[in-house]
């Protein structure tokens, strides 16, 4: 009995959606043990899977080891694995694989910030991602102007976009100081710009904008600007009961991966940011008094800043 349908190993494995995969089956770009694959085909251990002529190596589910990385993106890079215009990508600084890949959990803006999720499971990427999930994103976000009760009423009720109804979960004023107020929303979406465009929608600027949780998983007060820590098999654990995934044989970390984990949460790796930030002030972590993005809820528990 084959393990699984073709279209789930190649997303499973992060070649891309299922239903990407769907259509470059249907378009003949795939091929199973020399011959062309077909929609609903299965696939198990030791049979020779191809992509556009690349050889993909599988492994079955319940082998492969689960990983998640949590990556502090710093303003100035790019969420995409290669660019034209030769920016930086936040996939520079992750560590290499063998036979496999990183699949990104969502995307942030240039000028955003704040916490990335990778993992080698790409199943488990699109699930996150999916809206049906409705996985929850918070955000510290500064704004230049007041939110009123009205707009703040009008931005958890609904407003209309571009791309359809959109609506935070919740917004929680944050303090700050001046004509700069700091605010934490929620919503469960990931909708291009979402954030930014509601307060746009509304006569607002964000002036700096910070992920600070996606999920189950907040950004770690240890985890410094341009940094990864690898999340061990709890956290991983957590993040795939939120999306119905079932726990996986050699999830986590162990011997001396989990020593140098637990090495850099005792003595955080100092902070790398983006050739390309705009400005030593636009990137540093705002005073206490200014920033209650640091002083949130437990979700929130650390950082400040923009996305």
């Amino acid at each position: 009995m084959k393990d699984e349908k073709l279209q789930k190993a190649l997303a499973r494995m992060g070649v891309g959606s299922r239903r990407q995969m769907e259509e470059v089956i249907k378009a003949g770009r795939v091929s199973v043990n020399n011959g062309p694959a077909t929609i609903g085909d299965r696939v198990s251990q030791g049979d020779e899977i191809r992509v556009d002529g690349r050889q993909i190596k599988y492994t079955a589910e319940n082998e492969k080891r689960r990983r998640v990385l949590a990556y502090y993106k710093p303003e100035g890079e790019i969420c995409s694995a290669n660019d034209p215009e030769g920016r930086p990508t936040v996939f520079e600084r992750l560590p290499k694989l063998t036979h496999d890949r990183w699949v990104m959990v969502g995307r942030l803006d240039i000028n955003s910030s704040g916490l990335l999720l990778f993992t080698n499971d790409g199943e488990m990427a699109h699930r996150l991602m999916h809206p049906s999930s409705e996985v929850t994103r918070e955000y510290a976000v500064r704004v230049l102007g007041e939110v009123t009760p009205e707009i703040a009423r009008a931005m958890t009720t609904g407003v209309m976009l571009d791309d359809g109804m959109a609506k935070f979960d919740d917004i929680k004023e944050g303090g700050g100081e001046g004509v700069n107020k700091w605010y934490h929303v929620k919503l469960n979406e990931g909708r291009n710009r979402e954030v930014r465009r509601l307060f746009e929608s509304q006569g607002l600027k964000v002036s700096r904008l910070l992920r600070t949780s996606y999920g189950s998983i907040a950004l770690p007060k240890e985890l410094r600007t341009g940094r990864f820590l690898e999340l061990d098999r709890k956290d991983i654990n957590t993040l795939t009961d939120l999306v119905s995934l079932r726990p996986r044989y050699g999830t986590g970390l162990h011997g001396a991966a989990k020593d140098k984990q637990e090495r850099i949460k005792n003595k955080p790796l100092k902070a790398r940011r983006s050739e390309n930030t705009r400005s030593t002030t636009s990137t540093a972590k705002p005073k206490s008094s200014a920033s209650p993005a640091s002083r949130g809820s437990r979700n929130t528990r650390d950082r400040n800043s923009k996305r």
